[in-house]
């Protein structure tokens, strides 16, 4: 299960946002000039987070994303699915899309118990905040 940097730097925007006051937007461009990530790709991965229901997006005069819920309720687990797709969970640990139930991979019988228990259980349990408070 690979995570593109797609997920990095999502969750380099959020905590930027996790380190603000609650509902407060900030713009698209000052995220990604404080966290070093390039304006046009965080465009793309912050509208995933506003389908995910992760930030809101403001227009007008005060405009810019804000988190949608407090940092210690956005677990990690709707973070990347928010980014990652559905099929997050799902994904091999060593041939990304050859490897299925109809096309197990050599590790995918002992994979995947694993991965449905622990990585799961590890995502769901941290938080943004929890991530903030690691990155503080």
């Amino acid at each position: 299960m690979k995570l593109g940097r797609e997920s990095a730097y999502a969750i380099e925007g959020l905590l930027m946002l996790a380190g603000k006051r609650f509902g407060t937007p900030i713009l698209l461009r000052d995220i990604a000039a404080s966290r070093g990530v390039p304006r046009s790709f965080l465009a793309k991965i912050f509208q995933k987070l506003t389908r995910g229901g992760i930030v809101l997006s403001s227009r007008g005069a005060v405009r810019g994303y804000a988190l949608a819920h407090r940092p210690k309720e956005i677990k990690v687990k709707d973070i990347l699915l928010a980014i990652e797709g559905p099929d997050l969970l799902d994904r091999c640990i060593l041939w990304s899309d050859r490897c299925a139930e109809s096309n197990p991979c050599p590790m995918h019988h002992w994979w995947k118990p694993v991965k449905q228990r622990v990585i799961r259980e590890l995502m769901e349990q941290t938080t943004l905040a929890d991530l903030a408070k690691r990155a503080a």
